[in-house]
């Protein structure tokens, strides 16, 4: 099973370091300072792990994958990361903002599958 979705592992394992990491470490790089770029972060990682959640689990299923069910896996893992940061660390806070920005970040990515799976299902009909 690992080595079927090593690919959102090691990117579920890149989100947690960045989620965790000082907030004094990630405020040196200056085109952070853009207002709000943590949310558009945030946006784009979650929307990156679904995807890479949806090809894995599409690429080796003979089945269509129950993308909502999938999609509980991201979720609970960012409401997770925002718990660790209000509770682990010093110089982050966890945000429901940041939360929202998650679950959009997973809204689009299978807004995008649903798209990309019509596209192809009426290709080969």
């Amino acid at each position: 099973m690992i080595k079927k979705y090593k690919y959102s592992l090691v990117l579920s394992l890149i989100i947690l370091i960045l989620s965790l990491k000082s907030a004094d470490d990630l405020n040196k790089v200056q085109f952070l300072n853009i207002p709000h770029f943590d949310k558009f972060a945030h946006f784009c990682m979650y929307f990156a792990l679904m995807s890479v959640l949806i090809y894995e689990t599409w690429r080796h299923s003979l089945k269509v994958p129950n993308v909502m069910m999938l999609a509980v896996i991201p979720f609970i893992y960012g409401i997770l990361i925002e718990v660790m940061q209000s509770t682990l660390t010093t110089t982050r806070n966890g945000s429901i903002y940041d939360a929202v920005f998650n679950t959009l970040g997973i809204f689009l990515s299978i807004l995008v599958w649903i798209i990309i799976r019509r596209a192809y299902s009426e290709k080969f009909r």
